[in-house]
Order: structure tokens, then C-alpha cells, then sequence
């Protein structure tokens, strides 16, 4: 596949250097989330991605992996994207059968070689739908689309998590990010679909879902160019009170799970 831009340079390199370290056992690499729904947005989004080897992964080529993104940094100290990279690495099979052995896990914390993995409904709904291939072999039907019930559990497990972590927010352009979630859950549920959060939050604005409407459309402008709106103070200061909003927010999506 050929790409343009930064970015799509960036996802050519990372996509061509793990299948160096895997010596060209690679099935595909996918790409899934704000990427192939169009909505990546520097200093917000993650480049979601899903590497599948044809064997299993070796100890040397795990740790190798493991801190793949900190090497390319250092040797394109210039280059913003390849912290973005977030996903797994992992054998076909152990990804088709969910019992894992070795595998390489990319976070927004970090990364580890662990056992252990359970991707989320969302991302699985993404894959099957919208995956993009990149590398190898682009054989969609390997992914199954979770079900609209499967989708509203995940949704009802979603609101949980709001309920007890985002009674209180910081600074962090992350806090508005709640409330985009809340109305891609709102969405979700109504239609059994997943979209993009700039999508949703749109669509949440046409459809008069929330009384205060000023807060998704200040969220929805700082999605559109996070570094314009990250240092500035008056924003630092809404966004640590805005714990109240997410849950009347939240209250909305309630009532949909009702």
C-alpha cells in the first residue's frame, strides 16, 4: 500500500521494520481506530495497529520489539508519530484461539512481553469492518464482528468505568475526551454500528442529546487541533472542572441503557 505524508511514512517504516525483526514471518499488519475512520488527530489519537506473525514469537525478537517505538524515536528524534503507535504483536493462531504464550503489547503507559491480552469489543468491531491492511496477507474474514449485544455490553461495561474515574478531571485534553465517548456509546447503542468520536460528537450536537451542548462543541474544536489548545490556561482550568459534566452527560447514557 502506498502512503502520503509524515504519518503515513511513519506507519511504512514501523509496519517494514517489525517484519525485519520477525525475519518475514508476517502474516499482515493491520490498522484500525481514528486512522481508517479518519479522525486521527496529533496529540490526541492513538495509530492503532495488530501485527500477526505466521509462528510463534521468539524471546529475542520480543525484546527487540518490545522497545521498537523508543529506537525509531532516537534515531528520528524529530519525528512525532511513532509514540503514537499503540497494539500487539502476536502469532496468528494464538490470536485466533485467544490463548497466548508470547506476545508484544504497545500502551499508552508502556509496553510488555506478557501472556495475557483481551482486546476490546470496540477495536474487534473496527478490525472486522474498517481493518486496513498494510502488510501481508489482507484476509479480513480472520476477524469476527462482535454482536450488537456483545457491542452494548461493552458500552454498559464503558459507562461503569465513567462512573467511578471520571467523577473528577485534570488538566489533561483527555478529560473533554469523556464526553465523545458518551456519545460514540450513545450512538453504539442505538444503531449497533461504531464511529469515530468527531462523528458521533456531531452527530450528538445534531441530535440535541445534551443540555449543555457548549461543552461538546468546545471538545469538538480541540479535537480538531489538540496542540492550539493545550497550554492555554483558560482551557487547563475548564477542563479540571468538568468531572460534572461527564456524568451529567453520562446520565444521558443511562437512560439509553435502560
Amino acid at each position: 500500500m502506498e502512503f502520503a505524508g509524515i504519518m503515513d511514512e511513519s506507519i511504512r517504516k514501523m509496519t517494514h521494520r517489525i517484519a525485519s525483526v520477525m525475519g518475514g514471518s508476517i502474516n499482515s499488519i493491520w490498522l484500525y481506530g481514528s486512522v481508517v475512520l479518519k479522525d486521527f488527530r496529533l496529540g490526541w489519537s492513538d495509530i492503532d495497529f495488530l501485527v500477526l506473525t505466521e509462528g510463534e514469537i521468539a524471546e529475542s525478537q520480543a525484546q527487540e520489539l518490545l522497545m521498537l517505538r523508543q529506537t525509531m524515536l532516537e534515531e528520528e528524534p524529530d519525528n512525532p508519530y511513532y509514540r503514537s503507535f499503540e497494539g500487539v504483536i502476536v502469532s496468528l493462531p494464538e490470536y485466533l484461539s485467544g490463548r497466548y504464550t508470547r506476545l508484544v503489547y504497545w500502551g499508552t503507559s508502556g509496553q510488555r512481553i506478557t501472556d495475557d491480552y483481551r482486546m476490546d469489543v470496540f477495536s474487534a468491531y473496527e478490525l472486522a469492518e474498517y481493518g486496513r491492511c498494510v502488510f501481508g496477507k489482507a484476509d479480513r474474514s480472520i476477524f469476527r464482528k462482535p454482536s450488537q449485544s456483545e457491542l452494548v455490553d461493552a458500552v454498559r461495561e464503558h459507562y461503569e468505568s465513567i462512573r467511578r474515574y471520571a467523577r473528577e478531571t485534570n488538566e489533561q485534553l483527555y478529560s473533554c475526551g469523556w464526553l465523545l465517548d458518551i456519545a460514540k456509546c450513545i450512538y453504539t447503542v442505538r444503531y449497533g454500528e461504531v464511529i469515530s468520536k468527531t462523528q458521533a460528537g456531531m452527530w450528538a450536537l445534531r441530535e440535541n442529546l445534551f443540555e449543555d451542548e457548549s461543552a461538546l462543541r468546545t471538545t469538538l474544536s480541540i479535537r480538531q487541533n489538540p496542540a492550539e489548545y493545550k497550554e492555554r490556561a483558560e482551557i487547563k482550568e475548564w477542563l479540571c472542572k468538568l468531572g460534572p459534566v461527564v456524568q451529567q452527560y453520562a446520565d444521558v447514557l443511562e437512560k439509553e441503557l435502560i
